[in-house]
């Protein structure tokens, strides 16, 4: 059917309309332009939102492109070929995370920390979902007996929020509980590399608020942890098998709170900062001096900080530090990762700048905050 054509009534209708259509124009001129979405098609492509949290393609399981579009509170596929056989792994997981995945660590992140030195998790996430695309949305939770930040550790718990076609999580169907309280099925098993502990959603949850904490305490009680392990990192995607374009996370939400029984990496110690500089033209070295006054030895050590606008790192020293410009946190090498009480270590890096130089206002050390000197 053809649609109807409306004339203009008047010579008067059609000037109503173009003053309205004037007005409308100058106050859209006038409005700030939206940041336009980031689009990642790289294997292991990744950036940062919100300046705390790292969105990941990780494509790992397939050669087929991929590629997601990055908003400022999440991400959605946009491009997802090829498939696998449901029967094996995935083909990706591209994911927003708090924490760190393969020493890739999300900006002034509190993660690795002993889980007896955290109070609670609170975290919240919402999900778009697709259909034509065989998938989980999956919530992935890791621990380690080390505060490791590379490679894959001891024990993964997974959430799947939603799963559509013939998969099913790692190992074999154990029974059910109820979690934070939401009813689960619950997987246990071992994929070859790490144990897996899944709890799968009887229907599909869109967005969710949440406590970490309750899934690890189930771990811990399952026998797959100890609460002297270490709470790495917290992410939130999709495990498409076939397709999966237009899956989106819509927003995401993390922290870790701690203050609980035990001490270590972002415990209740205490933490002075000795930045010193040293400045010309466009460039400058900084020299940093961590002492842990407290009474506890900081474990897998993090020092966060905010480099002032204009400024960016171009190498380091004695540390891992990432990004290399706005909020950055730096990291212990192999043979620094600890300070004893009364301990102190050092590190520096070398950067370059635009405008004013200045030094950054405040530190924090695993989470708590650090005067300066």
């Amino acid at each position: 059917m053809q649609p109807v054509q409306h004339k203009p009534r008047t010579r008067a209708l059609w000037g109503a309309v173009l003053t309205t259509l004037v007005a409308l124009a100058a106050l859209l001129g006038s409005a700030p332009a939206s940041q336009a979405d980031t689009t990642i098609c790289e294997e292991f492509g990744s950036t940062t939102i919100q300046g705390r949290y790292v969105v990941q393609n990780n494509r790992w399981g397939t050669s087929a492109t991929q590629c997601i579009s990055v908003t400022n509170s999440g991400f959605r596929i946009t491009q997802a070929d090829g498939s696998v056989p449901t029967n094996g792994a995935p083909k990706s997981y591209p994911s927003v995370f708090n924490g760190c995945h393969y020493t890739n660590c999300s900006p002034g992140t509190n993660l690795p920390a002993r889980l007896s030195s955290i109070a609670s998790a609170p975290s919240g996430i919402s999900y778009s979902y697709v259909s034509g695309a065989v998938y989980d949305a999956a919530y992935d939770i890791w621990l380690d007996p080390t505060p490791r930040t590379d490679g894959v550790n001891r024990t993964e718990i997974m959430i799947w929020f939603n799963r559509v076609g013939s998969v099913q999580p790692v190992g074999s169907l154990v029974g059910s509980a109820t979690v934070a309280g939401r009813q689960w099925q619950v997987w246990s098993g071992n994929n070859g590399s790490n144990d897996v502990l899944s709890f799968v959603a009887p229907s599909a949850i869109d967005s969710w608020n949440f406590d970490v904490m309750d899934f690890v305490r189930q771990a811990v009680s399952r026998g797959l942890a100890q609460d002297s392990w270490y709470l790495t990192s917290i992410q939130a995607g999709f495990e498409p098998w076939q397709n999966g374009a237009g899956l989106a996370v819509n927003s995401f939400s993390s922290s870790v709170n701690l203050g609980g029984s035990g001490g270590g990496p972002g415990g209740s110690s205490a933490c002075k900062v000795v930045y010193g500089t040293n400045v010309w033209q466009g460039g400058f070295t900084a020299d940093v001096t961590v002492t842990n006054t407290g009474s506890s030895t900081v474990d897998a050590w993090r020092l966060a900080f905010t480099l002032p606008s204009g400024q960016r790192i171009t190498s380091a020293w004695s540390a891992q530090i990432s990004p290399s410009s706005g909020a950055v946190t730096a990291g212990g090498m192999a043979y620094n990762a600890s300070i004893p009480p009364g301990g102190q270590v050092s590190f520096g890096f070398q950067g370059a700048y635009d405008g004013a130089f200045a030094k950054p206002a405040a530190f924090s050390l695993n989470g708590t905050s650090c005067t300066t000197a």
